[in-house]
């Protein structure tokens, strides 16, 4: 999706002079009733094989749906056939394909073009990739706006406005940074700010939220809601996150390996699913509020392009417990079902059992987490971090005001707050890649300073896990140096570690034959499990964990939790887990602290802090929480201060 984004510019750039976008206006003098985008048999091949197989859906003037699934389902894949970015040997064929009227299908190139970025608008997933980091955001936006046809005195006001209505902090000060100034979440508001610029009739959101904190990510839900009211802007909601999508989306569509298997009004689809793969995406979804339940991975992997070209019929045989002969020898027809709800929305899975699907076994109950030694052999003490001044302001930043923190033997702390409140930079000055300005941190009783002895003594104890796994490993390497790496500078033979390696890539999952891999040829989460590998390299006594999971298919994230739960079991390694999910920080964490601003506001174990939480600021966040919890949803979201 990030090339996607880039070319839609390009596109709309390379537009002949007079062919002009179709102003929103226009798509309101078509009936209401008519739906803006209809998709009728929808197939996309290579090589002969579907990708996208016999897809049909429709979405309405001002209604969100919701493209559920795994990576690899082919959830992104629609939003190139709307934007005609299909890579070289992909063939499409459908029966409809139809937007506003438009036959799509038999579009001119221009047309096509006058419709990108214009009526129809792209958020892309990995915002850091997708912005020029040569152009300040200032500069972009107006290049942006220019395309729109916003005459050149009013873009600049234009833009403050619009990065306003995203919750970006002085807006007039961010024109004029760069992307690589910003975090991963402010560069995500920006997209978001320039995609809903241009007043378009369809949003494509791909994965937008997933870099934002649950205030900023509600904010924005809220806000394609209000675009909606506004100006009846419809919205194809891509996500990995089936509770996000019960509250961002009206219906929902969950795809598997190029299959529609099941779609209908979300509440219905969420709360009564009738196909084996979305029971599976709820019940690997830990919960955030209710009894404390295991969390139930889904075994084996989505089929890649060469396995589909064997598959005769349903995709999600292998990994179904429900499957039988007749699964496999032909894909199974859509099993039309009545609504439950008044809502118009049609329901239906593609499922053989879809009229008889047994209830699901009851999950196990997790049993609380507690340390395995009482005495803590990592301490904070006072600790303090600030940065200079920056953008015309005269003070410095106050990333961490004065903090005290212990960590035992096999104790899992977790950290939440909004972006900006200082997580990352307690993780950072844990690990030793910053420096305190005042207090110490100090192990088994001894304060880490800078010294030669003392950063070895700290790389030994603690390891860090970084976000994003792409960017952390090496794409020159293979998998077996990798995962060894902190052994070349000491004294081991080459044999032990290649043995080692083997063992490490065996403790996170991974099959003997990846050792020899490269990065490029592994999924987001194996490439998550060699970053945890790697860390374990030495068996570290805690792990500090920035957002390891935040984007990853909640699949492979139920594997990566029950991963760290069993490393707790057989190496007593503690955790310092730095995220915005609160459900995952329930999940594994025994303690929580709260952090707003630098300041640690609340603290205490998970259970009383994320259940009665005493502070206004602890109440908001878990308001802005989504969950999968139909008894429960999620409150109009609390403004907070900035």
């Amino acid at each position: 999706m990030i090339a996607l984004f880039r070319s839609l510019h390009a596109h709309a750039q390379g537009a002949p002079a007079g062919v002009a976008a179709a102003s929103p206006s226009s798509a309101s003098s078509a009936s209401s009733d008519t739906p803006l985008l209809t998709i009728d048999a929808l197939n996309v091949e290579r090589n002969g094989v579907a990708l996208l197989r016999d897809i049909t859906l429709t979405l309405a003037r001002g209604r969100t749906l919701g493209l559920v699934g795994e990576s690899g389902a082919g959830k992104s894949m629609l939003g190139r056939v709307l934007a005609r970015s299909l890579p070289r040997g992909f063939a499409l064929n459908a029966r409809r394909l139809n937007f506003a009227g438009i036959d799509l299908l038999a579009a001119s190139d221009a047309q096509q073009r006058a419709l990108l970025g214009k009526r129809i608008a792209f958020i892309p997933q990995e915002p850091m990739s997708a912005l020029d980091p040569t152009l300040s955001i200032g500069r972009q936006f107006a290049l942006h706006l220019a395309r729109l046809g916003v005459c050149a005195k009013e873009r600049r006001q234009r833009s403050i406005d619009a990065l306003a209505e995203v919750l970006l902090p002085d807006p007039e000060a961010l024109l004029a940074r760069y992307p690589f100034e910003l975090s991963g979440g402010m560069c995500q508001r920006v997209c978001i700010a320039m995609a809903f610029a241009s007043n378009p009739d369809l949003v494509i959101s791909d994965e937008a939220t997933t870099a934002l904190d649950v205030t900023t990510q509600r904010h924005v839900v809220e806000l394609m809601r209000e675009m909606q009211r506004r100006r009846g802007t419809s919205v194809l909601f891509v996500t990995h996150d089936i509770g996000l999508a019960l509250h961002a989306c009206d219906e929902v569509a969950v795809l598997y390996a190029g299959d529609l298997v099941e779609r209908g009004g979300v509440r219905e689809v969420v709360g009564a699913p009738r196909h084996p793969y979305t029971r599976a995406l709820l019940r690997a979804n830990p919960p955030l509020k209710g009894e404390r339940v295991r969390v139930v991975p889904l075994d084996g992997h989505m089929p890649g392009f060469e396995e589909m070209a064997a598959l005769a019929g349903c995709r999600f045989a292998a990994r179904c417990a429900h499957a039988s002969d007749v699964c496999t020898s032909a894909p199974p027809p859509e099993q039309t079902m009545s609504a439950i709800s008044t809502d118009s929305v049609p329901r239906a899975a593609r499922c053989v059992h879809a009229d008889a699907l047994p209830d699901a076994p009851a999950r196990a109950p997790l049993p609380p987490q507690t340390a395995m030694n009482a005495a803590p052999f990592l301490a904070l003490r006072g600790v303090t971090k600030h940065y200079a001044a920056r953008g015309g302001a005269k003070t410095p930043v106050a990333a961490l005001q004065p903090l005290d923190l212990e960590i035992a033997a096999g104790e899992f702390v977790g950290v939440v707050g909004e972006s900006g409140s200082g997580k990352s930079t307690l993780g950072r000055l844990v690990m030793g890649l910053e420096t305190p300005g005042a207090g110490s941190v100090m192990l088994d009783g001894v304060p880490l300073d800078a010294s030669r002895a003392m950063w070895a003594k700290r790389i030994d104890a603690i390891q860090m896990i970084f976000q994003d796994a792409r960017a952390a490993l090496n794409p020159r390497r293979r998998l077996a140096s990798i995962v060894t790496q902190p052994m070349e500078n000491r004294t081991h033979l080459h044999v032990d570690r290649a043995r080692r390696a083997l063992d490490l890539l065996d403790e996170v999952g991974l099959a003997p034959e990846h050792a020899a891999r490269f990065p490029s040829q592994l999924s987001g989460g194996q490439r998550q499990r060699v970053n945890i590998a790697r860390a374990l390299c030495e068996v570290p006594r805690l792990l500090v964990a920035d957002e390891i999971v935040s984007g990853l298919d909640v699949s492979v994230q139920a594997q990566i939790m029950e991963l760290l739960l069993a490393l707790r079991e057989s190496h007593k390694i503690a955790l310092l887990l730095i995220s915005h999910d609160l459900a995952v920080v329930r999940y594994l964490c025994s303690r929580v602290l709260v952090m707003q601003r630098g300041v640690v506001v609340e603290a205490g174990p998970t259970e009383s802090v994320l259940g009665n939480p005493q502070h206004p600021y602890t109440r908001s966040l878990i308001a802005a929480a989504p969950h999968a919890d139909l008894s429960a949803p999620c409150s109009t979201l609390t403004a907070i201060d900035s």
